[in-house]
């Protein structure tokens, strides 16, 4: 890829809501997530991630995540 060239789109999904348990990945309440959005890259994604996740601190069972979409999209494409 050249300097001039733009960046390949890497869709990453930001989305979090109250867990059942701390240890865990499951939601008390999937009517409640909350979808922050698709993002293009991993940067905008953490810039994200990171605004929500520090909104909800005073929560402790409150969780954000960062899906990388473009793995579910395309499994067989190397990691970039």
């Amino acid at each position: 890829m050249t300097a001039s060239s733009p960046k390949p789109q890497l869709l990453h999904l930001v989305l979090g809501g109250e867990l059942v348990d701390l240890h865990g990945h499951e939601f008390r309440d999937l009517s409640k997530v909350d979808v922050v959005g698709v993002f293009p890259n991993y940067e905008s994604a953490r810039v994200a991630w990171k605004a929500k996740a520090q909104s909800t601190v005073d929560n402790a069972h409150m969780r954000y995540f960062i899906v990388h979409l473009h793995r579910l999209m395309d499994p067989d494409h190397p990691e970039e």
